[in-house]
């Protein structure tokens, strides 16, 4: 609670905030979702704990739902101070907020019934934007590669020229990475479970005391409060907290969507030195205080630096999960204050920079025509040969004569830094005078299955999902970049 009252540019913010992260992800990690979120948990604790008998009034419950949302922060951090105990300062505030309730508020429960069940409630809730962001960058890659299904392209392999695909083609590979990540969200949203009604040492031993022995009215209070909250799991046991495990998948999952965008902005990065493709550029952009010409990447590095942040992460919830003692200890609880926001928030940014970029990338379709022509001659030596042996040619002799003249234009190229002039070299050979190169050297020779396997990707793959989020895909994600 320190620092609550200080504003301006005396302290530091969260950069995360400030330059990344949307404002719905911002506010759902901020302290207002976090105490009204509790104040939430305590109404329907006790709203159940009323349903199940307990002499809890109308007046009771009614106080406490008008001022969920009013918190008087400055007098929550007075108590916070003088109790050095963040939860005991809240009920005080919410009962002075709601006195009649004030008997009431907590009852039978431990910090963790607020702390944990609010946790989990929040992360299933930035889980949900999560998906709906990742959503819309495969619908944007879905759009990307449709529209370059056929643009013939180098394949690279070891960074080396290899075989040909399409522009389109390559889109998918990137787009396939989020659409897993998207599944593994999915499932994460789908399981994760509410820690429930549990007690001080997840015993549930004060709530079978309120209720005289009842362990059927414990047992329903648990599944009660979890479905006020639409979590259709509880924990099946807890200690004290839920299973610290649980953040480790959770972040895990994060972890996995910044891999995805680090390797796609990785890629973007190395065609825009190939000046193939480019991130947007904007009119009043500068791309260097010194060099007025240049075109950084500027987007997609940010997205890289971003990723590796949450790649490093991604530890921290391992080792917490490993180090719990017993029924718990509490050298989880500054470490998750941090690691959790941190990177929902990142990977937020990240989907957001992504959206941007793949909505404007740039293709320059006669820089890739002229990469292909450098190389392609090497690699339409086979089909040369197989079509001059159709002519009537000798294989074996047709070979050599491919073999003198590949290593002749290599020179060419390497050493004295000029164009590849195989082709020419072979057209004025009289061993393949029969042989048609216009046909033999048309790129879609050599691309195989690429623009069919786009369609059957996106048929197969985007349109179920953008089926499944129609809605959220009209969505407008604001980003200054």
């Amino acid at each position: 609670m320190r620092n609550q009252t200080k504003t301006g540019h005396t302290i530091y913010t969260s950069p995360l905030v400030e330059r990344n992260a949307s404002i719905e992800m911002s506010e759902l990690f901020g302290t207002q979702t976090k105490f009204s979120v509790w104040r939430w948990l305590w109404l329907e604790l006790a709203k159940a704990q009323k349903k199940l008998g307990l002499d809890i009034k109308q007046n009771q419950i009614n106080q406490m739902a008008k001022h969920i949302e009013d918190i008087d922060f400055k007098k929550a951090a007075k108590y916070e101070k003088k109790f050095r105990h963040d939860v005991m300062a809240h009920i005080h505030t919410f009962a002075d907020a709601a006195p009649k309730a004030a008997p009431i508020i907590h009852l039978g429960a431990t910090s963790c019934y607020v702390g944990d069940n609010a946790d989990l409630i929040i992360m299933r809730e930035a889980l949900q934007i999560t998906a709906e962001k990742l959503a819309a960058v495969i619908h944007s890659l879905g759009k990307f590669a449709k529209k370059h299904r056929d643009l013939a392209t180098l394949g690279y392999t070891h960074y080396q020229p290899a075989q040909l695909t399409t522009v389109g083609k390559r889109a998918t590979l990137w787009c396939y990475e989020f659409v897993m990540d998207l599944q593994e969200t999915e499932y994460r949203l789908e399981t994760l479970p509410f820690r429930g009604v549990k007690g001080t040492t997840g015993t549930q031993a004060s709530f079978l005391e309120l209720f005289d022995g009842n362990h059927t009215k414990v047992k329903q209070l648990d599944k009660m409060v979890a479905a006020a909250f639409g979590f259709k799991n509880t924990c099946a046991v807890t200690g004290q907290t839920y299973q610290r495990k649980i953040d480790t998948l959770v972040i895990s999952s994060l972890a996995s969507i910044a891999q995805s965008a680090h390797k796609l902005c990785n890629d973007l990065r190395l065609l825009a030195n190939l000046k193939e493709i480019e991130e947007p550029f904007e009119k009043t952009q500068v791309g260097s205080s010194a060099m007025a010409y240049k075109r950084n990447p500027m987007r997609c590095e940010r997205v890289t630096a971003l990723s590796r942040f949450v790649l490093s992460l991604a530890s921290s919830p391992a080792m917490t999960a490993s180090e719990q003692w017993l029924e718990r200890t509490l050298d989880d609880s500054a470490n998750r204050r941090v690691v959790i926001p941190e990177a929902f928030l990142a990977v937020d940014g990240i989907l957001q920079i992504l959206i941007n970029v793949l909505d404007g990338l740039v293709v320059y379709p006669k820089v890739i025509e002229a990469h292909i022509a450098a190389e392609l001659p090497f690699m339409a030596t086979e089909n040369i040969l197989m079509a001059a042996v159709k002519a009537g040619g000798n294989r074996q002799e047709l070979h050599e004569r491919i073999r003198l003249h590949s290593h002749a234009a290599a020179i060419q190229v390497k050493k004295l830094g000029k164009p590849n002039d195989l082709i020419g070299r072979l057209k004025a050979d009289i061993a393949f005078s029969k042989v048609n190169f216009e046909k033999v050297l048309d790129p879609k020779n050599y691309v195989g299955r690429a623009p069919k396997q786009v369609d059957e990707f996106i048929k197969n793959i985007v349109e179920p999902i953008r089926r499944g989020y129609r809605k959220n895909l009209s969505r407008k994600v604001e980003l200054d970049v």
